[in-house]
């Protein structure tokens, strides 16, 4: 895990040396007036980075390598490496960085007065609501729907239900978006469900039961847009992995012993065929976070990880870029790892050790 961590980072570190373009460049167009924003917005702001620096009074010629540094002050540019850290070597930096993030240090964003963490700290219950009931609304249904697959398998129930499942995987999440704020939010017909934000305005005035009531009222329409796509994986694994232990001779043996039909499923055949499905859960709630984020927290308004990260590659916001990178980079590494744990403790019959190559 640690060498893959390094690798991640040192990676993209190289190709962010290669790429056109940086907070400098950026800060200089801004000053020069020639920026153009990809987002109207940042934090509440238009792009204006007059507190970042203060432009310096010579009209010199800059003697820098960056391009519109034409008419800066050259102390205005050393002065700008300085406060982002450009003036130090690349390795140098790399490895200062990986020291910093060792220890919990990921440093203020570029453009906005905060730190990075209390900047993710501010997105994360969007994205942790988005990845998590998207995670289990798709194993509440997938699973049980996968078992009566292969019960009924070749059946018509099968077949109508592959077909939903299929056609429902082949729609895209923000084209589905669309059409549930057309219908249900106020576009053409019906004016259920709000458009903007996880809370309505009033929430911290609400009681206890209204809060839940308003938090899933919000939720409902991006977890449904999310979710149209979502069934399909689990659903054909859990159907082919029941069919799979169903054929088995200990299957036929429990059925010859007079158990029941739904004692043989549920209390043999369940266990073994759910091993690759629930050992699944962690990396399919971390892939929950990032499966369409970005354009359903901007059809509905919700200011989660998936606006800033796009927001910080935009703004060549190299501090909360790298930082969010290397904590989803390892967060997904121990959610492999409690994979991998997860299938010795559904299956003690598993061990890693001392299996044969």
């Amino acid at each position: 895990m640690i060498p893959t961590l390094i690798g991640i980072m040192l990676i993209s570190f190289m190709i962010i040396q290669f790429a056109p373009g940086g907070p400098i460049e950026r800060i200089i167009a801004q000053l020069n007036g020639t920026n153009v924003d990809a987002t109207s917005r940042i934090n509440g702001g238009s792009g204006d980075f007059s507190r970042v620096v203060q432009p310096g009074a010579g009209d010199v010629a800059a003697n820098s390598r960056y391009r519109g540094a034409r008419g800066l002050d050259p102390e205005l540019i050393k002065s700008l490496e300085k406060q982002f850290g450009f003036d130090k070597p690349p390795v140098e930096r790399f490895l200062l960085m990986m020291k910093n993030y060792l220890t919990f240090n990921f440093g203020q964003s570029y453009f906005r007065d905060v730190s990075v963490l209390k900047l993710i700290k501010e997105k994360l219950p969007v994205s942790i609501s988005l990845g998590l009931w998207l995670t289990l609304l798709t194993y509440a249904i997938s699973i049980p729907l996968g078992v009566r697959k292969a019960v009924k398998d070749g059946s018509k129930f099968d077949i109508w239900t592959s077909t939903a499942v299929i056609i429902g995987h082949a729609i895209p999440s923000f084209i589905f978006a669309i059409l549930l704020i057309v219908i249900f939010a106020g576009g053409s017909f019906l004016d259920w469900f709000p458009l903007r934000g996880l809370v309505s305005d009033n929430f911290h005035q609400l009681s206890w039961p209204a809060k839940i009531a308003d938090y899933f009222w919000h939720l409902a329409l991006p977890i449904a847009a999310m979710g149209i796509s979502s069934f399909a994986t689990i659903t054909f694994l859990t159907k082919n992995s029941f069919l799979d232990e169903i054929r088995k001779q200990y299957v036929m043996t429990a059925r010859a012993k007079g158990l029941t039909e739904r004692r043989v499923l549920y209390g043999h055949v369940f266990r073994n065929a759910m091993l690759l499905v629930i050992s699944g859960f962690p990396a399919a709630f971390i892939s929950a976070f990032f499966t369409n984020a970005l354009l359903i927290e901007t059809i509905f308004s919700l200011d989660g990880l998936g606006r800033l990260s796009f927001e910080s590659v935009v703004n060549r916001d190299y501090a909360v870029v790298f930082a969010t990178l290397y904590i989803f980079s390892a967060m997904g590494l121990l959610l492999n790892l409690l994979s991998d744990l997860i299938y010795t403790w559904v299956d003690p019959r598993i061990d890693f050790e001392t299996r044969e190559v």
